[in-house]
């Protein structure tokens, strides 16, 4: 039986605090996913947002999808600029210019902002301990620029800078765990997430809020034009993630991990590989080789959970 975390739908506000009208894709994940969180963030919240995707379709000048403060930063430095912003909330609160209302600093960048290009402020930023929520939404390449390959693009994906050809199978290095790395600066609150299951997500954003300290939430996000997706299979693929074990569901809170869903037998890879055309050059051997690391993988993660 699979277990959610606790989310009461009723109280889901209907408040769109990221706007439609806004330009992303047909069958964008990742716009789902930033909808869902900012409706557990609420209002009272600041967002970093990354160059990327999302920045580039929420705020074609002079519109704006974004219905909470919101600020625009580069790809380098988000974990910086929402450690400015937090540290000079603290400042301003001691010095009595502004009652001490609670006031979240959110960060959402894409899997190049984070695992990439932002890495070492967001290092620092976890390192340092400010009280902080980072979303990294994870749809696996630089869709933005054009599906080049980033440090989260997963073994055997085809992209514009690491093609599947006579002599290469795509990408050659395996995904980064970036949860792992997050857990390993040993902060309160680390969770995994997909919008194709709407109330853990939201939950666990809201955790993530709540908790004092750094948290870090990634966040699987399906790109039907990186991916090769049918934009109507958006929410399937992101189910087949999980149930596969490709992308497991749990959270990490003070050091102890918890799965989000429990499954009692994994479904073969193949069925999550067959409906993205960046797959459809591997060989029964190669995803036989994808198939053994990932229930390696599960397994060590089993074993933490244990």
């Amino acid at each position: 039986m699979e277990k959610y975390a606790v989310f009461v739908p009723k109280l889901v506000t209907k408040r769109e605090n990221f706007a439609p009208g806004h330009r992303a894709c047909t069958g964008c994940g990742e716009a789902l996913a930033v909808r869902l969180a900012c409706k557990a963030l609420g209002q009272n919240v600041i967002i970093v947002s990354a160059t990327g995707c999302m920045e580039i379709v929420s705020s074609p000048l002079p519109y704006t999808s974004w219905r909470v403060p919101w600020i625009h930063t580069l790809f380098e430095n988000t974990g910086a600029v929402a450690s400015g912003i937090e540290a000079g909330l603290k400042v301003i609160v001691r010095k009595g210019k502004r009652p001490a209302k609670e006031v979240k600093v959110v960060v959402m960048a894409g899997d190049g902002g984070t695992s990439d290009i932002g890495l070492q402020a967001l290092s620092g930023a976890l390192e340092r301990g400010h009280d902080f929520l980072y979303v990294c939404l994870d749809n696996e390449a630089y869709m933005n620029t054009g599906i080049q390959r980033s440090s989260a693009t997963p073994f055997g994906a085809s992209t514009t800078t690491a093609p599947a050809g006579k002599m290469s199978i795509g990408q050659v290095t395996w995904k980064k765990n970036m949860p792992a790395i997050a857990a390993a600066h040993d902060i309160p609150y680390v969770a995994t997430a997909c919008p194709s299951y709407p109330f853990d997500l939201m939950a666990k954003v809201a955790k993530g809020a709540a908790i004092h300290g750094p948290a870090y939430v990634h966040i699987l996000s399906v790109c039907p034009v990186g991916w090769r997706s049918a934009p109507d299979l958006t929410i399937r693929i992101g189910r087949l993630a999980v149930e596969t074990g490709i992308f497991p569901l749990y959270e990490m809170e003070n050091g102890k991990y918890k799965l989000s869903i429990d499954l009692p037998q994994l479904r073969p890879v193949q069925d999550y590989l067959k409906l993205q055309g960046r797959f459809r050059h591997l060989s029964e051997e190669t995803i036989k080789e994808i198939q053994y690391r990932v229930n390696k993988e599960y397994a060590k993660l089993m074993e933490k959970v244990a």
